[in-house]
């Protein structure tokens, strides 16, 4: 019995075997690539992390190898810098990276905050991720600070949509380069983040850069960004800003050599006052 082709049921039923053919091979080509794509994903934020540290530029397996190297991934639990390790005791970038993974929870996480940190050499570097909302949809950044816990140096933005010319100019090195040297506390030690400042930020304020021109909304959302994301590592940040005050004091402090109450041959006691020694 021959098959008529221009049937009804001939139609749908070739409908209904190409659909599941296509859909199994669809499923198992995205289930054979979502490990490399997992693995992209990573890299990037190795990537995005040695950039705010200003240590990218090579090729990306190098970046991630100098990642792997450098850098120790932990969480802010509790307030507490903690360290991630495997059950080998090196360190372990997975539960770090995995709870950067989905945008708004890290926005909206308050323990557990990602962290890392680099120290080479006398150099320590600390990169907080935030994300937030643009104009159009999510954006996401890293910030480097100092080891006081308090000056950037360093910024990395990225977005999803922003618009070009416009709010994209977030992810530019142009833009990115004003947050250098600026400051999240004021000088009475309250928290006050970075702000964009429509029109120009006013010359000599470490808490204002220049708006994005023509981009107002994306302005807003990256000062919202940074002045949340960074609030709730607060109490760390202000740990490091402490253990920095006391270094330096130790440093400037002098020491004064005892007082010898010297007694010369002929009786006349010598007048030695102390003298104050810097400490090296």
């Amino acid at each position: 019995m021959a098959i008529n082709k221009n049937s009804n049921a001939y139609i749908i039923m070739y409908t209904v075997v190409m659909v599941v053919i296509v859909a199994t091979l669809l499923t198992f080509a995205a289930t054979s690539l979502k490990d490399r794509q997992n693995a992209n994903a990573e890299n990037e934020k190795k990537s995005a992390i040695m950039e705010a540290l200003g240590m990218a530029g090579g090729s990306m397996e190098q970046t991630v190898k100098d990642f792997d190297e450098m850098i120790v991934p932990a969480l802010i639990v509790d307030g507490v810098f903690t360290p991630q390790v495997d059950a080998a005791g090196k360190a372990d970038a997975k539960p770090v990276l995995d709870k950067m993974a989905d945008l708004k929870g890290l926005a909206a996480a308050e323990n557990e905050l990602p962290i890392f940190k680099y120290e080479k050499e006398g150099v320590i570097r600390y990169v907080i991720p935030v994300s937030g909302k643009g104009l159009w949809d999510s954006i996401w950044g890293y910030v480097a600070l100092t080891e006081d816990g308090n000056t950037i140096a360093g910024v990395v933005f990225g977005h999803k949509g922003e618009t070009p010319g416009l709010g994209a100019e977030i992810a530019t090195e142009p833009h990115q380069n004003l947050y250098k040297e600026h400051k999240l506390f004021d000088d009475n030690g309250r928290f006050v983040s970075v702000k964009l400042v429509k029109g120009g930020a006013h010359e000599g304020n470490l808490h204002e850069v220049d708006a994005i021109t023509g981009g107002t909304k994306t302005s807003d959302g990256v000062t919202l960004m940074l002045k949340n994301g960074l609030a709730k590592y607060e109490g760390f940040l202000r740990s490091l800003s402490a253990t920095a005050a006391e270094d330096t004091t130790l440093s400037d402090d002098a020491v004064s050599e005892p007082v010898l109450d010297e007694t010369f041959s002929d009786g006349e006691t010598a007048d030695v006052k102390p003298i104050n020694v810097e400490e090296e």
